[in-house]
């Protein structure tokens, strides 16, 4: 197979709170040779940064609820149980948009980060790339309302114990993806950041 693509048009479909584009392209076979001609759109969409706090002292991590468009149709509602995310200006360091984003969502500042991973989290339509992280926090007094008014945000701050959000994600009440990779994330290193992170 070889890994190539041809990019035959580009037309922006839409340019509003994002940017839709319309592609027709033709892309190497696993068998050999090339696509008819495909026309796909992309949603285009930059870096994010997304980030779990996560207080080892009481063991809790610290997630936010806000209304979601995308999930307008759930039967449990539109708003959500989610990390703490932004997108990245250009040029700015996707570390340095957790450390902005957790002080306008939660009122948190974050003590030190450690990376999860790397992910798309939907390329058969969108260009999003998210950076998922892992950070220590003091949550003893975090909670509340935040989020920026210039950017219509109302965001509710939850203080929850480890195991109180694992019920949730095991229940379905936390069902999107960040929250969901990061939390397992944590189950799976809990202890070594227990210890690592031990005051």
């Amino acid at each position: 197979m070889s890994q190539n693509f041809e990019i035959l048009d580009r037309t922006v479909a839409y340019d509003g709170f994002f940017k839709l584009e319309r592609y027709r392209l033709k892309h190497g076979l696993f068998a050999g040779g090339m696509t008819p001609e495909l026309t796909r759109e992309l949603l285009r969409r930059g870096r994010v940064a997304a980030v779990l706090p996560y207080d080892p002292a009481l063991d809790a991590v610290v997630l936010v609820e806000q209304f979601r468009i995308g999930a307008i149709d759930a039967p449990n509602g539109a708003w959500l149980m989610e990390v703490v995310a932004g997108v990245a200006e250009p040029q700015e360091a996707v570390a340095d948009v957790a450390h902005r984003e957790a002080a306008e969502e939660a009122g948190l500042e974050l003590q030190e980060l450690m990376r999860i991973c790397d992910y798309y989290p939907s390329p058969g339509m969108s260009s999003e790339l998210v950076s998922l992280y892992c950070a220590r926090v003091d949550a003893s007094s975090a909670g509340g309302l935040h989020g920026l008014q210039e950017e219509n945000e109302d965001i509710r701050a939850h203080v929850l114990p480890f195991d109180e959000a694992m019920d949730m994600l095991e229940n379905g009440i936390i069902n999107n993806a960040m929250p969901i990779i990061a939390l397992q994330w944590l189950a799976l290193n809990r202890e070594r950041l227990l210890d690592l992170w031990d005051n």
